[in-house]
């Protein structure tokens, strides 16, 4: 474990004094990237401190200007901003440890190219809040607005931390001027350019169906089988590439003839270990899915094995278990070996040249020393061999997704004798991601587009935001959503939902009329109505807009609000049971409704003039708001349901209790609800 050594700055000394000091506690001091990290480098291996899930290409830090970072040959930062960089971010790391460490790279590259326009020398001392100021502005000029918020952030922490430090001549206060991005409301173009960014096209999800019938490469079998499994439930692709070969299981319910087909699952996000259920629609897909991936990577597994019981010792064929005994290999028999397919004389030479292997002459023919093969393999199994995630002790030889090495590349020819795990890039490359890497997709060697002949582009991730958009359009509650996407925070469940004004509005329309799924003045139609009911709906619910509590379907280009947003004494108030984050709110208002009383009240005991009638509105609002609270609570009201206020003309004598209607947004049948005695209004059913 990395030793963590807190800086603490002299009171006595100046700003380059103490700069001094720390540069050199996080050169000679600190441990945070291993003991051996070669600071004085201008290109850092953080591979095995980040540990990032699903990509296995090594990860480095180059501390290169903010002008060539681009570059084919970057030009790195000059003194002696560049050894405050490395020290920051090494101590940042022990303090503050993240896996996304390129956003402050990135902004210490931002303050170095401000710090070079103010003239500051690459001095880390010269740091004022104009050279801050100016290296949020190039965050803002180069990256989105999320992103550069996100340096801006960083630039923030940074500031503090001279400030603390007394790293600077003139002490500096600044904070981040990028103003967070607010949430896109679901009308206008800019959310539906959001949305089609974030979904899959109908088009894609044709073809990957095509594709993952009709594909032959083994390349394109493993993506379209981890696409079907991606399909299937809002899975993430380190979680899937990290599932074991045995993950399925089947579970035979009381009472029903199918069994249930389920994955067991171990969430990246904070969530406990689950089962994963399949819907029933999907799970053949899942089975067949999973039993291509398991016959195009069997052979992997089967070396990995060998490997864990012979840890020391190269994996030969048991044909070729004779050239164990010999002491030099000819070039043929090293490419034997070496690789799946034969190869020329020249590719085992190179590999020899490239791994810096001796090769010896003998009568006009090149050989290599055996144990010298053997060692320069065995250096090359993965990191952390044999086990593939250290958390959960998942070894590579039960591990789903794993192959001998360059099984998928394009130029290189396979090894027989190591292996490795398949990578987030592997699947995002060949599903066409990226349109930047040469790597054909499986839709373009199928010959399958988009309508207007443009590629076929997805990513891993539009799987997620669809199948979440689904089910948010299909009424599930914010619970099960979490749950089902592994998710430890039903407020991360917001990022993932792309549902349109227009599919809320035409939700609201389909209940209108149908008095199975509505109860109230509009699931009965009159007879002598002349006009279809799907017109009659559009007349009465002419829009929809999200609430914090629900959805209003006032129509604003009629009138504006009457109520002033006295959301619980209206009846264009629609509001949805299972939806956790808007109970949340409509339970916060219930207890500020029950403050707000108490207050009138004491008001009122005070003699204070008006008080009484602010006694008699915020008790009306809070009955409206304990009745509703008692349909959310109530076990027979299933979640999806609408739940509809509407307005009551007050008679002498009576309470003002609300009117409630109920839609049952996901069931055919009235949704069964206590009805009130106690009041004369209470609750319709």
């Amino acid at each position: 474990m990395a030793e963590i050594v807190v800086f603490r700055p002299g009171a006595e000394l100046d700003a380059a004094a103490n700069l001094r000091r720390f540069v050199a506690l996080c050169r000679d001091r600190l441990t945070v990237f291993g003991a051996n990290l070669a600071f004085d480098e201008n290109v850092w291996d953080v591979t095995d401190a980040l540990a990032l899930r699903a990509r296995r290409n090594a990860r480095h830090l180059i501390f290169t200007t903010w002008e060539t970072t681009s570059e084919n040959s970057p030009r790195p930062m000059a003194e002696p901003f560049c050894s405050f960089a490395k020290a920051y971010l090494r101590y940042q790391h022990g303090v503050r440890p993240t896996k996304t460490l390129d956003c402050r790279l990135t902004a210490l590259r931002a303050v170095d190219a401000a710090l070079t326009e103010y003239g500051g020398q690459g001095l880390p001392i010269h740091i004022r809040a104009d050279v801050l100021n100016r290296a949020a502005q190039l965050a803002k000029d180069r990256f989105s607005a999320a992103a550069a918020y996100e340096v801006g952030n960083q630039l923030q922490v940074l500031a503090k931390f001279l400030l603390e430090g007394r790293l600077t001549a003139i002490p500096v206060q600044w904070r981040n001027p990028i103003k967070r991005m607010r949430p896109l409301l679901r009308v206008g173009p800019e959310f539906d350019r959001r949305r089609q960014q974030k979904l899959p096209s109908p088009t894609a999800l044709d073809a990957i169906a095509c594709a993952f019938r009709v594909a032959t490469e083994p390349s394109d079998i493993l993506v379209c089988s981890i696409a079907a499994i991606l399909c299937s439930a809002p899975d993430r692709i380190n979680e899937v590439l990290e599932l074991p070969v045995d993950s399925e299981i089947t579970q035979k319910h009381t009472g029903k003839d199918e069994a249930a087909y389920g994955l067991r699952w171990w969430p990246s996000k904070g969530a406990d270990p689950q089962v994963k259920w399949i819907i029933p629609s999907m799970a053949d897909i899942v089975r067949e899915a999973l039993t291509k991936i398991r016959q195009h990577t069997e052979e992997a597994r089967r070396i990995a094995r060998w490997y864990e019981h012979n840890p020391r010792r190269l994996y030969l064929q048991p044909h070729r278990e004779h050239l164990r005994a010999r002491d030099l290999l000819s070039m043929r028999e090293l490419g034997e070996v070496l690789f799946v397919d034969r190869v020329g004389k020249d590719v085992p030479a190179q590999w020899c040249r490239q791994r810096k292997v001796v090769t010896v002459k003998h009568h006009r023919q090149t050989y290599v020393r055996f144990d010298e093969v053997e060692k320069a393999v065995l250096a090359l199994l993965p990191r952390g061999f044999p086990l593939l995630n250290a958390a959960r002790g998942l070894k590579y030889s039960e591990a789903l997704c794993v192959l001998q090495r360059n099984a998928l590349h394009l130029t290189h020819a396979t090894y027989r004798c190591v292996i490795t795990r398949m990578g987030y890039g592997d699947v995002h490359d060949r599903l066409g991601g990226s349109s930047k890497i040469q790597i054909r997709s499986v839709f373009d060697r199928l010959g399958l587009c988009e309508p207007d002949g443009m590629p076929i582009r997805v990513t891993t991730r539009q799987f997620r935001h669809y199948l979440n958009t689904l089910a948010q359009a299909g009424g599930m509650s914010q619970l099960d959503i979490a749950k089902w996407s592994g998710r430890k925070d039903v407020r991360q469940n917001a990022a993932y939902d792309h549902v349109s004004d227009r599919d809320v509005v035409a939700q609201l329309r389909d209940a209108v009329g149908d008095e199975h799924r509505m109860v109230g003045p509009l699931a009965t139609l009159s007879q002598s109505t002349l006009i279809p009911r799907d017109e009659f709906a559009r007349l009465k619910i002419p829009t929809a807009h999200t609430t914090e509590v629900g959805f209003c379907v006032h129509d604003y280009t009629m009138s504006p609000c009457e109520l002033h947003r006295d959301c619980f004494r209206c009846e264009e108030l629609i509001c949805v049971k299972g939806d956790a984050v808007k109970t949340a709110a409509i339970r916060r208002q219930c207890d500020e409704t029950q403050a707000l009383l108490a207050q009138a009240q004491a008001a009122t005991a005070q003699q204070c003039t008006g008080a009484n009638r602010w006694v008699e509105h915020q008790r009306e609002t809070l009955e409206r708001l304990d009745q509703l609270c008692k349909i959310l609570d109530d076990p027979q009201v299933p979640d999806g349901t609408f739940i509809q206020l509407s307005a009551r003309k007050r008679t002498a004598g009576s309470l003002p209790a609300p009117l409630l209607t109920i839609t049952d947004a996901r069931h055919d049948r009235q949704a069964p609800v206590a009805v009130s005695d106690s009041t004369r209004g209470g609750i319709r059913t």
